[in-house]
């Protein structure tokens, strides 16, 4: 695959099954972080607001999610059916994308980053 400039690009590129999972996950982003920043870094989408809330790259068989190491600690139960790394998670493409709980991380990890006091704690 050619690097890509944009999540576009990026998604542009794989099957129409798995662009519509990654539009899915974009989706939940996006609605969980509306004031997160879009692009490309180390040739995955990634979404920032004052910090790195998370990536996600398609591969054959799973989706990677990468909400660092706080993002999966605060999911720990939740994620433990799930194959991990220090910051990292794999969501099978032959089971339902878990779209609520990638949104509860997001959420997480807005409140996260925000700075005290701006009530986006209160949001999530």
């Amino acid at each position: 695959m050619k690097s890509p400039e944009t999540v576009d690009e990026y998604i542009q590129q794989f099957t129409p099954e798995i662009r519509e999972i990654l539009e899915d996950i974009r989706a939940v982003i996006k609605e969980a972080a509306p004031d997160a920043k879009e692009r490309i870094a180390y040739n995955i989408p990634t979404y920032t607001q004052r910090t790195n809330l998370v990536h996600f790259a398609a591969f054959k068989n799973h989706i990677g999610l990468y909400p660092t190491p706080s993002g999966t600690e605060a999911f720990e139960r939740e994620l433990s059916t799930y194959a991990r790394g220090k910051g990292s998670v794999r969501f099978p493409l032959d089971k339902p994308m878990p779209l609520d709980l990638i949104r509860r991380i997001v959420l997480f990890k807005v409140q996260e980053g925000a700075p005290a006091g701006t009530g986006t704690e209160e949001r999530a």
